[in-house]
């Protein structure tokens, strides 16, 4: 064991596809890692996943906290070194004093910041945030799109593809409020990086008691599931384009921010930037067992050229290219029993 035993890292949303598949990297690079779960979790084997995990026995704590409570954050942060936030909540719980998902995200977030501070020995937080936060949609009121898109674009929020799909428009306010508000703190001392994910696909060694629903979105075109469908083409009108990128990828991403010497800012995470139609056409070519509709392959495609290469710049390299993270986001279906094998 090296120096990194030394080191304490928190992971908030300990029981997701991307905290768990995280934590356990951070377990095999000999980190000491505290997790928060949810209180009262449903789902009992998504923390059996965790306690199984190499080197979880004596590194891994786990810690019970709750978005909507964000005080219960406080006992998992003291004494760590890094944090990485991961969790958010994909809908509203009544009987706690935020009044909707986006206040309890944000308000969350000023808490964790603040618990960083507080604990003295936190030296960077890094946000898991959203490319959805980024869209290049022209900000004047104008159809169309800008050229490109980069880490200096932010989603108009009262556009009317950004408020077409309800869910979409909670999720984006609640990501985009809370990065920028995180990354208001690094005046105050704390590097604070946000890691804007596309949409994260793939597969993992982990046994998942479903398919993530990540994943679900990037097979929709398989399975001809058309809310999910809906979705997937509401994230490409809002950004142009489909960002995809493999939950390995953005989880040595995350690990690659904490263990630069100093690191700041908002960096995209996400490799692929296809058109639906593209991304249909791949699954055609090589899985013929499937049946592609033809009006997934007609997608009008646009022309936007990919500027977030922020992080690469900084010299981290992707080992996923698109037809990876399709063949593995199939054997990750294959594997729950969501596609046939």
């Amino acid at each position: 064991m090296d120096q990194k035993s030394n080191f304490k890292v928190c992971v908030t949303g300990g029981e997701g596809f991307v905290g768990s598949w995280l934590i356990k990297k951070l377990l095999e690079k000999g980190y000491i890692v505290h997790t928060t779960l949810r209180p009262n979790l449903e789902d009992k084997s998504k923390v059996d996943l965790l306690k199984s995990l190499p080197g979880a026995e004596t590194r891994l704590i786990c810690f019970e906290a709750e978005i909507y409570d964000p005080d219960t954050f406080e006992n998992a942060i003291q004494g760590c070194d890094f944090v990485f936030h991961v969790a958010t909540p994909l809908q509203h719980i009544d009987g706690y004093l935020y009044k909707n998902v986006v206040e309890a995200c944000v308000g969350a977030a000023k808490k964790i910041a603040s618990f960083c501070v507080k604990s003295g020995t936190v030296k960077r937080l890094i946000y898991t945030a959203s490319v959805l936060c980024a869209s290049p949609l022209k900000e004047d009121g104008s159809a169309g799109y800008k050229d490109s898109i980069d880490e200096t674009c932010y989603t108009p929020l009262d556009h009317p593809l950004t408020c077409h799909n309800e869910y979409l428009r909670v999720y984006i306010e609640s990501k985009m409020k809370s990065e920028k508000e995180l990354l208001s703190y690094g005046s105050s001392g704390l590097e604070v990086v946000a890691l804007a994910l596309g949409v994260v696909a793939g597969d993992t060694n982990l046994l998942y008691s479903s398919t993530p629903v990540s994943v679900i979105g990037g097979l929709c075109q398989l399975t001809n599931n058309e809310y999910v469908y809906q979705t997937l083409r509401d994230t490409e009108e809002i950004l142009g384009k489909l960002p995809l990128v493999h939950i390995d990828d953005v989880c040595e991403a995350h690990i690659f921010c904490m263990e630069k010497p100093s690191m700041t800012g908002r960096f995209f995470c996400t490799n692929v930037f296809v058109s639906s139609a593209e991304m249909a056409s791949c699954l055609q070519q090589n899985y013929p067992e499937f049946h592609i509709k033809q009006e997934y392959l007609d997608v009008p495609k646009r022309e936007i050229k990919w500027g977030g290469t922020k992080l690469e710049e900084k010299e981290f390299e992707y080992k996923y290219d698109l037809k990876m993270i399709l063949d593995d986001s199939i054997k990750c279906g294959r594997k729950s029993g969501y596609l046939p094998q």
